[in-house]
């Protein structure tokens, strides 16, 4: 009888722990408030020096897909947005990397730099202004026009990760 009661007991006072505690969970670790619904992204310009003609479109998409893909933000036309993110791409360049004994290149390398503004309506200490910059490696007997196209596609996709983890992720 004793220990039928020690474990109702028990078993009431756990139950008002665990129903006192609430935890949540996020599956990208990402740092939206909780008032946010909105962001604009604006068209990242072209302002490198060797222009890609449809970088900005890619680049500004892929950033948009990742943030519709890892938040529950809306994508706005405006720049009154709960977040913003802003800038332009600053760099786009091709160099050799891997010169071989006769100085020719085995390889080149593909970099491109994107500046970034982001600003955080709720929390003006998350705001930044940064360069970001990621690079694709490719064989230099390879066609640079047939393989642009996927070289940029990844470093899209590396650098939206990077800007992405830096605006909504505190890593």
């Amino acid at each position: 009888m004793i220990y039928k009661r020690l474990l109702i007991s028990i078993l009431s006072i756990s139950l008002i722990v665990l129903n006192g505690c609430r935890m949540t969970v996020s599956l990208t670790g990402g740092d939206v408030d909780p008032r946010a619904t909105t962001v604009y992204v604006q068209t990242f310009r072209n302002n490198a020096s060797l222009v890609n003609p449809t970088l900005s479109n890619e680049f500004t998409n892929a950033l948009k897909d990742k943030i519709q893909g890892q938040t529950p933000l809306t994508i706005i036309n405006t720049k009154n947005g709960d977040y913003t993110l802003e800038g332009e791409i600053s760099g786009y360049s091709i160099n050799p990397v891997a010169i071989q004994g006769d100085e020719t290149a085995a390889m080149n390398r593909l970099t491109i730099t994107v500046n970034v503004r982001f600003t955080n309506r709720f929390d003006e200490n998350k705001n930044f202004e940064q360069s970001f910059s990621r690079y694709a490696d490719y064989s230099s007997n390879q066609n640079f026009t047939s393989i642009e196209s996927n070289l940029v596609s990844e470093i899209n996709e590396a650098l939206s990760e990077d800007i992405f983890n830096k605006a909504f992720v505190n890593w």
